[in-house]
């Protein structure tokens, strides 16, 4: 598993991610926050209390996602980017 190194929230449930292998980009948590054991996320102020934690992000009650996730969905997202032809 890769480290995450950096974790800043930004708006509409995102946070700007830079792993130690040096992966960087965005990770878009808001396909993830249906259910409830996200839901205390979806308050702003507390999802701005991210931060990196061993292998992965967290908030204070513990929810988090794990760097395997984050990379994945960032490789992902940016592939999807360079698939759209460009307007």
């Amino acid at each position: 598993m890769d480290k995450i190194i950096s974790a800043i929230p930004l708006d509409d449930f995102k946070v700007d991610i830079l792993t130690r292998s040096g992966v960087c980009g965005i990770f878009d948590v808001k396909p993830y926050l249906v259910g409830s054991a996200f839901k205390e996320l979806l308050n702003e102020s507390y999802f701005r209390l991210v931060c990196p934690a061993h292998h992965g992000i967290a908030w204070p009650n513990e929810q988090d996602f794990s760097s395997d996730t984050i990379v994945w969905d960032i490789q992902n997202s940016q592939l999807e980017g360079e698939a759209k032809p460009p307007h």
